[in-house]
């Protein structure tokens, strides 16, 4: 595995795979990887592709309050795992390598980043798809992999992908979670043990709603009645950001529930903030 520190490097590298027939897959990520990040590269190794992980932790997608100084870096536990499981090669840039000036462009997609969490991270996701759009362009990958707890940016990254006429493919994966249902996010490791005992909250009161959407509520204001009530009761140290009901992939909130929708909620810790959401089909089978 290779570990490129400069875009030349990186570009050199994604050249010499593709001299040999190779094809490239690429894993965006801040670092602090974990099973989830993990479940990424698996997928794209298993399609075949010369897989390139990404480690940078982008300045321009946090907001002025909140926690890039202290956000996790754990490099060398991060390029274990990525040779772990089969990465070809790691990039990892300074943040002078990506932004070596003051930046004069910025990429915005317009109309899904306004809800959810862009209501309260104002520049949060222009900051996503303009260091992912540079990131496309640096390693020219002929899929790229994202996690599905991040439901919004996935979202936002396909519209991009489609407007910008990126030649490539965009996978989403399935969410990795905890034995209780917890996703795995790379805050998770702030919560104390008290908020990490209700943290799973946010799964069950997913799953409640889901339940009563399956068994004919189709109110959206009812399933998000439901979530609260959950969280109220299953996790008090927990402030709720937010509860959603919407189209998946456009965002737009719903009022009654006749396809599936994407059930999203996000809620504040006093030392993390966690999203998490669930998709429901109202019209399938009860298991």
């Amino acid at each position: 595995m290779d570990i490129c520190n400069t875009i030349d490097d990186l570009r050199r590298r994604v050249r010499l795979a593709r001299s040999t027939g190779r094809t490239i897959g690429l894993v965006p990520t801040m670092g602090a990887l974990h099973a989830g990040h993990a479940s990424l590269v698996d997928a794209s190794v298993a399609e075949g592709h010369f897989t390139v992980v990404t480690i940078f932790v982008n300045p321009t997608q946090f907001g002025p309050t909140e926690d890039l100084a202290k956000y996790p870096r754990t490099l060398e536990a991060d390029l274990e795992l990525c040779h772990a499981h089969g990465a070809g090669a790691v990039f990892a840039p300074s943040v002078e390598e990506m932004y070596p000036e003051p930046g004069r462009t910025v990429v915005h997609v317009s109309g899904l980043t306004e809800g959810l969490c862009g209501a309260d991270r104002p520049g949060h996701f222009d900051g996503v798809c303009t260091v992912v759009a540079k990131l496309f362009h640096i390693a020219m990958p002929d899929a790229a992999y994202f996690g599905q707890k991040d439901a919004q940016q996935a979202a936002v990254i396909r519209r991009m992908v489609r407007d910008l006429d990126f030649p490539l493919e965009v996978r989403v994966c399935p969410i990795v979670r905890e034995g209780d249902g917890l996703a795995l996010s790379s805050r998770n490791r702030y919560l104390s043990a008290q908020e990490r005992a209700q943290a799973p909250a946010l799964h069950e009161a997913l799953q409640t709603a889901a339940a009563r959407a399956r068994g004919g509520v189709r109110s959206a204001e009812q399933l998000a009645g439901a979530i609260r009530d959950t969280l109220a009761e299953r996790a008090p140290l927990g402030e709720l950001d937010y509860v959603a009901v919407v189209a998946p992939d456009t965002l737009e909130p719903v009022e009654a529930v006749a396809a599936p929708v994407l059930l999203a909620v996000a809620v504040r810790f006093a030392s993390a903030r966690l999203i998490d959401n669930l998709r429901v089909d109202p019209d399938a089978p009860v298991s």
